[in-house]
């Protein structure tokens, strides 16, 4: 029975179902509403491998299917595509198709399925990545206004409150103008305080999970870094070794070898953006400790980080260290290892760790 393979395009209402032998001989194609999906899955064999792409709601499909014996796989929708019989034609029926048959290949990757505990505490990440786009979008928008008056406000936050908190020494200023800057000023505090919140959030998670623990003893991941980490990875054995997690990362050159001739381009950037912008924000506090430590108190992979600020652009430093620390991440997850050596930074005031 394990051999029967369900593709299923996932959506709000109406999922499209694919339905494929051993041989992948298409047997029966169907169109169910959600509270009719949910039932006709608990209808399937034990075994039967459910394929589905990874989107909203798939992990909790996914966490549906484990419960009633079937076993899921979630592809990423980049791999789905090549599966697909016209590039042309693009609908729910093609798309199930091509799930089944993506799900099928020996060799294809599959996204590892999260518990709810994981995507409770990614949310928290989300929610606060959001803040932050509306905090910048609101700080630019008071700044635009201003402008228009003829004030020009720096680049910084700590300049636009000075200028905000002293309204009435500004000449010019409509009153009913200055109104509304006040009202947009104070929806500004209020999301500035949401962010903290939810830094206090993800902080006491971190400091809760003896894995964020081990993880923050590696310079330049703070309780951010470690939480979005734990919370991604899990116990990151769903990789086999560091390098793949690097590279799922996109922490790795994209190649476009030929006749034996390899040529390295820019980095993939696929997988998750966001773990991988926090490994490299991070590994600029590691690149600065690095250059501020004392020689004879610097750790190898300090002394490695130097080597390479004396011969490699600027970038692809923070890259390579970045991926230093995806390796070192999957060890300590992965195996359950601490650090081995911890630089001694105590008297060096570093950029702050994420």
């Amino acid at each position: 029975m394990g051999t029967i393979t369900l593709g299923v395009d996932l959506a709000k209402r109406v999922f499209s179902v694919c339905e494929m032998d051993a041989a992948g001989h298409v047997l029966r194609r169907q169109e169910l509403k959600r509270d009719a999906f949910a039932a006709w899955l608990g209808q399937q064999p034990a075994g039967a491998v459910v394929a589905m792409e990874a989107c909203s709601g798939a992990h909790h499909w996914a966490r549906h299917c484990l419960a009633l014996g079937l076993q899921p796989k979630i592809i990423a929708a980049q791999f789905v595509g090549p599966f697909r019989k016209s590039r042309t034609t693009k609908n729910d029926r093609n798309d199930a198709e091509a799930i089944a048959t993506a799900a099928r290949q020996g060799n294809m990757r599959f996204v590892p399925v999260k518990s709810v505990e994981q995507q409770a505490r990614l949310a928290w990440h989300r929610v606060r990545e959001g803040y932050k786009a509306e905090s910048l979008a609101i700080g630019n928008r008071l700044r635009g206004l201003l402008a228009e008056f003829g004030l020009v406000v720096a680049n910084s936050d700590v300049a636009l409150r000075r200028v905000l908190a002293d309204l009435e020494a500004q000449d010019g200023l409509p009153g009913e103008f200055r109104e509304l800057l006040r009202d947009l000023a104070a929806h500004w505090a209020q999301l500035r305080a949401r962010i903290d919140a939810c830094d206090a959030r993800i902080d006491a998670h971190a400091r809760q999970d003896a894995r964020c623990m081990r993880l923050r003893a590696i310079v330049g991941i703070g309780p951010i870094t470690a939480d979005a980490v734990v919370a991604t990875l899990g116990s990151a054995t769903d990789f086999r070794n560091g390098r793949q997690l690097a590279a799922w990362l996109g922490l790795v050159p994209m190649q476009h070898s030929t006749g034996g001739r390899a040529r390295l381009g820019t980095i993939s950037c696929h997988g998750d953006a966001y773990l991988r912008t926090l490994l490299i924000q991070g590994a600029r506090s590691s690149l600065q400790r690095a250059k501020a430590v004392a020689t004879e108190q610097a750790t190898p992979e300090q002394l490695w980080i130097r080597t390479l600020d004396r011969r490699m652009p600027f970038g692809k430093v923070l890259v390579a260290i970045a991926n230093k620390h995806a390796r070192q991440a999957w060890a300590m997850l992965a195996r359950d290892r601490k650090l081995p050596r911890q630089a001694d930074t105590s008297k060096v005031e570093p950029l702050a760790a994420c």
